[in-house]
């Protein structure tokens, strides 16, 4: 083993537990990493850095090791975890946590970088925490149970033992099939009290603060079952644009910059599916926890790459520091993107800022990254109409570039929606224009649509039979079931979620 908390931690030794036996063990649960002090900017070393590549390229026996990283506990102090290099790394599963009632807990950090979420604990008095043991029970044999594990710290190895049994399912799985499989299988709808919900160009819905949702265990397995690899990653970095920009010391000023993409295409980089995006960006600003930054991509999709920091009074500069959103996964590259920066804190600024450079990295596919397993077993062809993803070829996106258009979806509901136990039920072939029937599958050349959906599902369709499998609700939605009204004592917000009365 390797003493870690206990002792003198520093890079070699982070970098000593990172590598620890790669080809025995599979997955690390981290629930550690810089001061979650609010005003701290900190990640990896470059011997942890290291760790990290080595463990995704090498580790398994090559399908790479899987990390599991707490989103960290800085949320009374308004931290923000893209300011934390563990979790804002694409090497990572960075884990949120929500309360017994499907709320924010008090320490939860909101971010960019966040990709799932797991109950943990919340209100002391009010909310219960998380049962676990000690590793030890020799040290204290009476105390070996306890049932107040807390924080973000008790939600990441709640989302490791999850992960554990998705490898159990399919050891094939690597490390960024596990990431595809959490994104397509987490639940926003027992989280959906909470307010900040966006719904990308992919039409997932996702969350600053539980990023695509709450952690399903079976939905993970059965997805698993039916998985094969993704395609190679590809890494496409735009151009780094160096000319000097203002930021203005008044308050509520904003500097915006674009830039055009070409997603790499006709090269060995080319990018067409999205997983991660960063935008490294250098900036001189004070004070520096004033500042929110924005990133909208092509598609129309805004993610908070920064919240303000209220206690980051101290310090003035990013350099090159890779803000991390996972927003906009599934999404194309292609066209412009743009980036806000805005003077949105309270604190007194005397003078203003500079942009001096930024550069945004796209990784992900050239080609769909989805296929899953027939009940043969066999994996199916990419090009399988039943398959089919859009792909940002003329003809398919259309003039307004949204993938979504009537003429082109009629009959595919979004395979990114995925997260009901019978992932196969959601997909639809491209024959024709008519919506798809709900027919038994015959097999390749019929459709593949296997149930009926339940009437309070409206036209998206449905992940599988009943209320609880709709992809979006007719009417109302009551925690993570469609109803048709919402029961006494209880309203509908804004969003038809069903709220209860005070």
């Amino acid at each position: 083993g390797v003493r870690m908390l206990d002792g003198t931690v520093n890079d070699a030794v982070e970098a000593r537990a990172l590598g620890l036996n790669p080809d025995h063990i599979d997955i690390y649960s981290a629930s550690w990493g810089p001061e979650d002090d609010g005003k701290t900017v900190d990640g990896p070393g470059p011997l942890a850095r290291r760790a990290f590549i080595n463990g995704v390229t090498s580790g398994r026996r090559g399908k790479g090791s899987i990390f599991v990283w707490a989103s960290g506990n800085g949320g009374r102090h308004t931290d923000s975890c893209n300011c934390d290099g563990y979790t804002n790394s694409i090497f990572t599963l960075s884990i949120s946590s929500a309360t017994q009632g499907g709320f924010k807990p008090w320490y939860l950090e909101e971010c960019s970088s966040t990709l799932a979420t797991t109950y943990s604990s919340g209100t002391p008095g009010h909310d219960k925490s998380i049962a676990s043991v000690d590793m030890d029970g020799k040290l204290r044999p009476d105390h070996i149970c306890t049932v107040e594990h807390t924080g973000t710290s008790a939600s990441a190895p709640l989302a490791a033992g999850m992960c554990a049994l998705a490898l159990e399912a399919n050891p094939s799985l690597t490390w960024r099939d596990m990431q595809y499989l959490v994104v397509l299988t987490s639940k926003p709808g027992p989280l959906e009290k909470e307010s900040g919900w966006i719904v990308n160009g992919v039409k997932r819905k996702v969350s600053h603060k539980f990023g695509y949702g709450l952690m399903d265990g079976g939905s993970l397995v059965t997805l698993a079952e039916q998985w094969t690899t993704v395609p190679s990653q590809h890494i496409c970095k735009s151009q780094e644009i160096n000319e000097e920009r203002q930021i203005e010391s008044s308050y509520g000023s904003a500097l915006t910059v674009s830039m055009d993409v070409n997603a790499c295409i006709g090269t060995l980089n080319e990018v067409r599916f999205l997983e991660h995006v960063q935008c490294k960006v250098t900036l001189r600003f004070f004070p520096r926890g004033n500042l929110r930054l924005l990133l909208t991509s092509p598609m129309g999709t805004t993610s908070t790459l920064l919240f303000e920091r209220p206690r980051d009074v101290v310090s003035s500069n990013f350099d090159d520091w890779p803000f991390l959103s996972v927003h906009f996964w599934g999404e194309k590259v292609e066209g412009r993107w743009t980036l806000q920066i805005i003077n949105a804190g309270n604190r007194h600024v005397n003078q203003p800022g500079i942009l001096r450079k930024w550069q945004l990295i796209f990784y992900g596919t050239a080609v769909n990254p989805i296929r899953l397993r027939s009940s043969q077993g066999s994996p199916l062809a990419q090009g399988s109409e039943a398959y089919a993803f859009p792909s940002s070829s003329p003809g398919v996106f259309g003039g307004s570039g949204d993938i979504f258009s009537q003429q082109t979806f009629a009959n595919l509901p979004n395979i990114f929606s995925v997260a009901g136990s019978e992932p196969e039920g959601s997909v639809a072939t491209l024959k024709g224009n008519k919506p798809p029937e709900m027919l038994e599958s015959t097999g390749m050349e019929g459709r593949m649509v296997l149930h009926t959906c339940d009437p309070e599902c409206d036209s998206h369709g449905c992940y599988g039979k009943g209320p609880t499998q709709c992809v979006a609700c007719k009417h109302f939605r009551l925690d993570n079931t469609c109803v048709s009204r919402c029961p006494p004592r209880s309203f509908p917000n804004q969003g038809a979620v069903c709220w209860p009365c005070h």
